[in-house]
């Protein structure tokens, strides 16, 4: 197959992950304010859909993570960034179908990991320092999100407690056009940070091929010539969220706990401000992780019962299944491309 041809279906995968991305993980960003009845479906994902994609055309920390810092140079091929991305498509797509909330972020890094190895034959296609912080994210993000969660709703309702109800509900029902907005901005510069960094790579492949001695990381932004790059991967992650993924927001939004505009200010806000933190750092962390914890940690204000921890095992259970399952699809398809070609 030419060169060129080749370069476009990469694209093409990595454009088809962002539209996947946003149907999973970009609606956590809408879920908490649709449970809680604060706004309207359409106008939640809309206003999600534009910030999301703000928030992916701003810096490119978690992109150059992604397209440099994962593998190892030599394990940087075609095949392994498509079979990565077909992992991650075909998780991301069954997790949604039965509405569980799982990191598109960590099934990237796992299917990167496991077409790295396949490609190279070994674990040295891996840059461990790199996945480690990603590792780490596993079980520190949701930590964080449900003590913020927690945290934040404890300190809301002692400041409220002498508020009407009433007052309370239209209050913060304004205040979560702010927060959906802040977490959908959050999620677009890291989760939708993401295709831009796998359209790098590919580029940089490609340049390599023939020469070209572009630094892509340097016209990677708005002002340089591969702007079109931020433009394309951002619009992919947002027409995800516009399209919507409904069975998602129905389990965040309706089924781990009963929410109101009090509860889902406060879980969107404390999993926005983790996720911002990380973006900043670089680091690809769960969107997803950090809004479900912290929405089951603004339901255990309440009492633990409040929170259907029958569906937080499920939802549990599909985060520990994302590493080994993107791993070994990654593996798989990597190896059966490496066997045709």
């Amino acid at each position: 197959m030419p060169e060129l041809a080749v370069l476009v279906l990469v694209i093409a995968a990595a454009i088809g992950f962002g539209v996947v991305n946003g149907f999973n993980d970009a609606a956590n960003s809408v879920a908490a304010s649709i449970g809680s009845r604060a706004l309207l479906p359409w106008s939640a994902i809309i206003l999600a859909a534009f910030f999301t994609f703000v928030g992916a055309a701003t810096g490119l920390e978690v992109a150059r993570t992604v397209g440099e810092r994962i593998l190892a140079p030599e394990a940087l091929l075609y095949e392994t960034l498509f079979a990565s991305l077909l992992a991650v498509i075909v998780w991301g797509s069954l997790a949604t179908r039965y509405g569980l909330p799982v990191s598109s972020s960590h099934s990237l890094i796992a299917g990167l990991v496991g077409a790295g190895i396949a490609v190279v034959g070994g674990t040295g296609a891996v840059q461990w320092q790199a996945v480690q912080p990603a590792l780490a994210s596993v079980a520190i993000a949701p930590a964080l999100g449900f003590v913020g969660g927690f945290a934040l709703m404890i300190l809301l309702l002692w400041a409220a407690y002498r508020a009407a109800p009433a007052r309370m509900r239209a209050l913060f029902s304004r205040l979560q056009w702010f927060t959906t907005a802040f977490l959908a901005y959050s999620l677009g510069k890291n989760n939708g940070q993401m295709p831009i960094g796998l359209i790098a790579m590919a580029l940089i492949i490609y340049g390599r091929q023939f020469g070209d001695a572009t630094d892509v990381w340097r016209e990677l932004t708005l002002a340089g010539s591969l702007w079109w790059v931020i433009v394309v991967s951002s619009v992919a992650i947002s027409a995800g969220t516009a399209i919507g993924g409904w069975r998602v927001i129905k389990t965040v939004g309706f089924k781990i706990t009963a929410l109101q505009p009090i509860n889902g200010f406060a879980a969107d806000f404390s999993a926005a401000t983790v996720i911002e933190v990380a973006s900043r750092l670089g680091i690809p962390v769960s969107s997803t992780h950090c809004a479900t914890a912290a929405v089951m940690g603004v339901g255990a204000t309440k009492r633990l019962s409040a929170v259907r921890w029958g569906i937080t095992r499920n939802i549990v259970l599909a985060w520990i299944l994302t590493f080994p399952v993107s791993g070994v699809l990654g593996w798989a398809i990597a190896s059966i491309l490496q066997a045709i070609l």
